[in-house]
This record gives C-alpha cells, structure tokens and sequence, in this order.
C-alpha cells in the first residue's frame, strides 16, 4: 500500500472513531425512518426523491464496512505482491 493509500485509510478510521461520526450516523438513522415513510409521500417525484435519499443515507450508513473491506483487500493485496 502506498504511504498516500495509508494515510487515507487512517483519516477515515480516526473519523469513524470520532463522536461526531456516531452523532452524524444516529441523526442519519433517524431520519431515514421518516424519508421512508410512503404515508408522506405525496406523488410520484416525491417517492423517486425520497428513494435517492435513502440511497445516500444507506451509502453513508454503510462507508465504515466499505472501508473496512477496502483495506482488508488492499492488505491483502499487498501481502500477496
């Protein structure tokens, strides 16, 4: 891995330890609850609004294991060269 493929990988794994990160995660996962509401909805374009959305929340909801599995396979990947 090189030092810059290092150095990204520990900034987000310093930011996903970090309070903010569970705070922004907690508010994402309570606001997903109310985007996916089809009570709210009120025509079409809305539900095709709202489904980008929770497409956004799910992606950031999951960035950590993304992450974890990036660097797994970039170690890997290493290990073998």
């Amino acid at each position: 891995m090189t030092p810059e493929t290092e150095k990204y990988f520990r900034d987000l794994n310093d930011m996903f330890r970090s309070e903010g990160w569970k705070s922004l995660l907690a508010d994402i996962q309570a606001s997903a609850v109310n985007v996916n509401s089809i009570e709210n909805t009120k025509d079409e374009q809305d539900l095709y609004f709202r489904k980008g959305q929770l497409a956004v929340m799910a992606n950031i909801l999951n960035l950590e294991t993304q992450v974890a599995a990036a660097q797994e396979q970039a170690e890997t990947d290493d290990v073998e060269d």
